[in-house]
């Protein structure tokens, strides 16, 4: 269950008109925000609706592609489909159990946020997130996906990314102090908000009304490219995030 880094690629946000979903920048940086491990074995989970493990059966063979994530972290050939203890109905409640085959540290602070990969999902199943003290605890975690729709049978496929890790730092938000104010309390900022507004609006009916202008810009590229409607930038502007892969280090004592 190799660790890698999260691409920006969905198969769902290809098939958008005009792959116009990768126009939403917020989009392409959430599917880069973290690492993916992938599912170790094809594998059909059906839950009967009922509250007991043994009502989620797992039929370990050939299941289709997932079909919306266009990124495949195994190479080679196909495994000899036999059951793969990794995968378990260990909970019960409908809920289909990964383990995860590592122990994590984090520097002083800094959680994992465990979660389903960003901006990707299964009919019929949701995944399960979680904040986990990775700079203290010693015992490892597992990975969840609650099964929503009895009957109904859900395919996770050998190599399908199952699960992404976020470092995020313990304790920031609650240090932050959340103010709700009216935005005329800034004046500088409404005027900003309104001009941005008032561009949206134009360059909306403009689109609508086949504009020439309009037509030819395509889209409103201002916050992809960190500029403000005045066109001042913003320095730190992210359009990618560039993760370090995993560095594989040989065992302590050679083995």
């Amino acid at each position: 269950m190799p660790l890698v880094r999260g691409p920006y690629q969905r198969d769902w946000m290809d098939s958008t008109n005009e792959q116009f979903a990768y126009r939403c920048l917020p989009l392409v940086v959430a599917n880069q925000a973290g690492w993916l491990m992938p599912c170790p074995v094809d594998v059909t989970a059906t839950w009967n609706g009922g509250p007991n493990k043994a009502d989620v059966t797992l039929d370990f063979g050939a299941a289709p592609p997932a079909g919306t994530f266009n990124f495949q972290m195994w190479s080679g050939a196909p495994a000899v489909q036999v059951r793969d203890d990794r995968v378990s109905s260990h909970f019960g409640s409908g809920t289909v159990t990964f383990s995860v085959p590592y122990l994590f540290r984090t520097p002083p602070g800094v959680n994992l946020w465990v979660k389903g990969p960003a901006n990707y999902f299964k009919d019929g199943a949701a995944p399960l997130e979680g904040v986990v003290e990775t700079d203290w605890a010693v015992s490892s975690f597992t990975m969840n996906w609650k099964l929503t729709r009895p009957g109904l049978p859900v395919h996770f496929t050998r190599g399908e990314p199952i699960c992404m890790i976020i470092p995020v730092t313990r304790g920031l938000a609650e240090e932050l102090e959340p103010i709700q104010t009216p935005i005329t309390a800034d004046p500088e900022l409404m005027a900003a908000y309104r001009k941005w507004m008032e561009g949206r609006n134009e360059f909306l009916y403009g689109l609508a009304n086949r504009a020439p202008d309009a037509v030819e810009r395509g889209w409103q590229k201002d916050y992809f490219q960190g500029r403000t409607p005045r066109g001042e930038t913003f320095a730190e502007h992210q359009t990618r995030i560039r993760l370090k892969d995993f560095v594989r280090e040989p065992p302590a004592g050679g083995r």
